[in-house]
């Protein structure tokens, strides 16, 4: 779940399916009863319906807790430069090395560079808005010039800001990403 509108269409699934959630927020939810294997296969087949799969296992969700907190931190524009190994380990309360690790292995690439495609698709909003410079993006992204931001955008992207703004292209879902 990447959104409140996730949340809330989550929320809607686990009540239609008679169930008590104790809490759903973005990237969890919690169901107050023990579930079946019939239950969680009904549940899952909803959720996997609008977009979503059910995670039983650990490392799953805790991969899905990481995109979480990655998309929200790479979506900040306090133009703060992002920290990304502390602000995550403190988020999520563990040992930054351990979930890169665990991160690598279940998505076959670094938390830095999921956390700079979902910046380049931050980046790739505020120029389809046009309302900002390029340099004014660059501030309020976090990044320490315009030259840092254009060539990151540049090798994600193969266009320079300003040619992405001549000719934007299709966006992806942020969990597409």
């Amino acid at each position: 779940m990447v959104c409140e509108r996730c949340v809330m269409a989550v929320q809607q699934i686990i009540a239609t399916a008679g169930l008590e959630a104790t809490s759903v927020s973005i990237g969890n939810a919690s169901i107050k009863q023990d579930l079946n294997a019939e239950q969680l296969h009904r549940l899952d087949r909803q959720l996997q319906a609008i977009g979503f799969e059910l995670l039983c296992n650990h490392d799953d969700a805790l991969v899905e807790r990481i995109k979480t907190t990655v998309i929200f931190l790479a979506r900040r524009d306090d133009g703060q430069t992002v920290k990304l190994s502390e602000e995550l380990a403190n988020a999520l309360h563990s040992d930054y090395k351990q979930l890169s690790n665990i991160f690598s292995t279940h998505e076959r690439r670094t938390i830095e560079k999921f956390f700079i495609a979902q910046k380049v698709e931050h980046v790739k909003e505020l120029l389809n808005y046009g309302q900002l410079t390029v340099s004014e993006i660059a501030y309020r992204t976090g990044y320490s010039s315009v030259p840092h931001l254009s060539r990151q955008f540049k090798r994600e992207t193969g266009l320079t800001p300003t040619q992405y703004r001549q000719r934007p292209t299709k966006r992806r879902p942020l969990d597409k990403v």
